[in-house]
């Protein structure tokens, strides 16, 4: 018995000296190496770039006012045409021969119109008589100038100077309002919209120059802003904006994509860190710092972003070191083995 009691002091002796102490084992340990930033404020050049798109400074599809069967067509397609140029005629035989009907009514009436003026004169006939006859003349006016306004509904015109796009109908076709006879737009002036992020809405100011440069081409054209969208959209919390370009030379046309670039401001100093370094959370933004060996979380305000770094607007001073990978894997207060990148 004795015997046994001594192996079995020995063998619990021998799995307590296996154990660290639990201080000990609650220890966080690092035994990776991670990547490190010093922080220092440079210049940098603040700007922004974002997609575009061409529009016509007015653009608009051509449809007949009324139902009709084409008559006479005066549209080259492709063609630059002035404000006020007839381009389709609809059949409007039935009307003028209503107009002519009413031209032979208004000369009778005016001719009745003056004998009562004659026959009032010599108290000839009633003020009753010549009121009536007066009236008629008036009606059958009134009736010429609706009649004509509906003449002038057969005709489609341009509505402003610009270049007439594809012609979808042929002579003789019956069209209605429904039915798109061409498009023309205004090509010598373009605008461009674009949309910048939140924080920048507030240098879209009306008067404000950017520079625009089409895809492919090395050639860049400068736009005026003219105008944002009243609001900012909830879903992409980004700006919509408009800016007007002079193109004389048809050297973009609507539609094209344009990359847009707007200089924000002076290069003044500033504190930037990869893109990476950042961890974003639901209610900050942080990053890790080594402070003498340790771990240390802080909260940071970042600012203006470039393709691979982020300006710190807040949380940071020059010398501070900030760790750039294995963000995920380090805890509050855990030692790190850094290495400083150049």
């Amino acid at each position: 018995m004795r015997i046994t009691l001594l192996t079995i002091g020995i063998i619990f002796c021998l799995a307590c000296g296996n154990h660290p102490p639990p201080a000990a084992a609650n220890k966080p340990k690092s035994s990776a190496e991670f990547e490190a930033v010093i922080a220092a404020a440079f210049p940098i050049n603040r700007s922004i770039e974002a997609p575009g798109t061409i529009l016509s400074n007015e653009n608009t599809d051509l449809r007949p006012e009324i139902s009709g069967r084409i008559v006479a067509i005066n549209l080259n397609e492709g063609a630059v045409v002035k404000a006020g140029t007839t381009l389709v005629k609809l059949f409007d035989g039935d009307l003028q021969a209503q107009l002519r009907k009413l031209l032979v009514q208004l000369r009778i009436a005016e001719a009745t119109e003056q004998r009562q003026k004659e026959l009032l004169a010599v108290n000839g006939t009633s003020q009753q008589d010549f009121d009536n006859a007066s009236l008629t003349v008036s009606n059958i006016k009134a009736d010429i100038e609706l009649l004509k306004v509906n003449i002038g509904r057969t005709e489609l015109k341009a509505p402003f100077t610009g270049r007439l796009g594809l012609r979808n109908v042929s002579l003789g076709a019956y069209v209605t309002p429904a039915t798109i006879i061409t498009n023309i737009a205004q090509v010598n002036q373009i605008k461009v919209e674009f949309t910048v992020p939140q924080k920048y809405a507030g240098e879209m100011l009306p008067g404000r120059t950017v520079k625009l440069r089409a895809d492919g081409s090395d050639h860049a054209y400068f736009a005026t802003v003219i105008a944002s969208q009243n609001a900012i959209a909830a879903e992409t919390r980004t700006l919509m904006v408009r800016a007007q370009v002079q193109n004389p030379d048809a050297g973009i046309s609507p539609g094209a994509f344009v990359q847009v670039s707007l200089a924000l401001g002076s290069n003044f100093p500033a504190i930037m860190i990869p893109t990476q370094a950042v961890i974003p959370s639901t209610r900050f933004k942080k990053v890790i710092l080594s402070r003498a060996g340790v771990a240390f979380f802080q909260n940071v305000t970042t600012g203006f972003r470039d393709s691979s770094r982020v300006e710190i607007l807040d949380g940071l001073t020059a010398g501070d070191t900030i760790i750039t990978n294995g963000l995920l894997t380090i805890k509050e207060g855990m030692p790190l083995k850094v290495k400083v990148k150049g």
